[in-house]
């Protein structure tokens, strides 16, 4: 067997592993596999035979070589993270005896804060689409929960009419993995949610179904249908900043820390499984303050 065809069969082997042992996405495969055949053209380059054969100094060259390449810091960590897993498995598979990678520190990554949109931009937002078309009507009804309840886009177009309990004001929600948790929603929302319910679905879905929010052809919506709405609804608002449902997102959170919510509490509404994936949102916080001091202090 040729050295080129050894090197094919490691990489091979360890995606194979990944796609029936932790089910990935062909996009998140395709990724590890530029990763591991980038690093193999590299090791080939100085000599070493195959990603089995390197060891610690032989991959700090490739890392060298990125640095070289001018690679961003965040590429760099998502490259350093499939080569341990791939030498995780390797040592597993008792086909090395020690991690290379072990020794090999992630490069430090700067915090990037979710842009948010101020109060009154929201406000411009939600007041965009036309409420006397019913599709109008249905994007202003999701417009307003997705503010109110901080939902991902794929929860909301997934959403079916069972899980929405008005009496309550609580929105059940399928998250990431399946997880399942109850959102609170405010008055505002589910306002619009029963005009909405009230006025135009039965016309956008005139024989009845289970989804909440259809398109207008009757079917599920897309969530890049709903992404180029929002576009089109910052738009004709004067928004001048990037704008995606993310952003409401963004925006729901943190206007919640803002205004002194929980940290936890957010946490759960948001759906995420740590809490430190919810702190950015304190640095958000933190951040807005500083500038309103530096703009308005006399001293700033």
């Amino acid at each position: 067997m040729s050295s080129a065809d050894n090197q094919s069969n490691e990489v091979t082997t360890y995606l194979e592993m990944l796609w029936l042992e932790r089910g990935l996405s062909e996009n998140t495969l395709a990724a590890y596999r530029r990763d591991l055949i980038d690093t193999q053209r590299v090791l080939a380059e100085s000599g070493v035979g195959s990603l089995e054969a390197a060891d610690e100094t032989d991959l700090l060259e490739v890392l060298s070589h990125r640095q070289q390449r001018k690679l961003s810091p965040r590429s760099t960590a998502r490259w350093l993270s499939t080569l341990k897993g791939f030498y995780r498995y390797a040592v597993l598979q008792q086909r090395i005896d020690i991690d290379p990678t072990q020794q090999i520190e992630h490069p430090k990554l700067g915090r990037v804060l979710p842009g948010a949109l101020s109060q009154s931009q929201v406000d411009a937002l939600l007041a965009a689409p036309n409420v006397e078309s019913p599709l109008g009507l249905r994007d202003r009804a999701m417009l307003e929960l997705l503010y109110a309840s901080g939902l991902r886009i794929t929860e909301l177009v997934t959403l079916e009419l069972a899980n929405v309990n008005q009496r309550q004001g609580v929105v059940r929600v399928m998250g990431k993995g399946g997880k399942e948790r109850l959102v609170p929603t405010g008055e505002a929302a589910l306002n619009w949610l029963a005009r909405y319910l009230r006025d135009a679905r039965p016309e956008l879905l005139p024989h009845g179904g289970a989804m909440l929010f259809p398109s207008r052809l009757g079917r599920g919506m897309t969530r890049q249908t709903f992404w180029h709405a929002i576009k089109r609804y910052a738009q004709s608002a004067g928004i001048q900043q990037k704008v995606s449902p993310h952003t409401l997102r963004h925006a729901f959170a943190t206007h919640l820390v803002d205004n002194g919510a929980d940290l936890r509490a957010v946490q759960m509404m948001l759906g995420h499984a740590d809490l430190s994936t919810t702190q950015i949102y304190t640095h958000v916080a933190n951040q807005r303050l500083k500038d309103l001091v530096l703009e308005h202090h006399p001293r700033g």
